[in-house]
């Protein structure tokens, strides 16, 4: 008889379509692709937010901003490359999928930034006087007062559609 351990079977990786859906399959490309790439393919994505995390040569996973954005990516054909939903990818694929769930993560659109606040913090730092114009200074003001304004107003949009008003 066999000891325990050649009998023993690994259980099949269940990965249903709810989780990590945000998440698909990028297969069966030539091993040469790179990164940019597989970028170049995606590119309509990369503005609401895409990324890719790569299995093997030939698999990677492609992580989208919602799960709306990866059902219309696997609706898309390319030449070059295949995709899939991970619940019909590969054992190998799906195990990575879940080793990595930590980090496959809906990626966000970064928020736009300003310099104003390094800037002021490197002059004082330097004893230095800052070479901005009162016109350049209040225009930035300006810009960051619109930012806050937009925000508190995106949250209130929020909250009331959460109450119901």
């Amino acid at each position: 008889a066999l000891p325990i351990y050649y009998r023993h079977q690994t259980a099949e990786l269940d990965l249903n379509d709810s989780e990590l859906s945000h998440v698909i399959e990028i297969y069966d490309f030539p091993p040469e692709f790179k990164t940019e790439d597989l970028f170049l393919v995606f590119a309509t994505y990369q503005k609401r937010g895409f990324d890719i995390k790569w299995v093997d040569s030939t698999h990677a996973l492609g992580i989208f901003s919602s799960p709306v954005a990866a059902r219309d990516a696997l609706s898309s054909i390319h030449p070059m490359v295949k995709v899939r939903p991970l619940s019909q990818s590969s054992r190998t694929v799906k195990i990575k999928a879940k080793a990595c769930a930590d980090f496959l993560q809906p990626t966000k659109e970064r928020p736009e930034t300003s310099a104003a606040m390094a800037r002021r913090l490197v002059t004082s730092a330097l004893g230095m006087r800052s070479k901005q114009t009162k016109v350049e200074r209040e225009a930035e003001r300006q810009k960051l007062q619109e930012a806050r304004e937009k925000k508190r107003l995106e949250a209130k949009q929020r909250e009331d559609a959460w109450e119901g008003r």
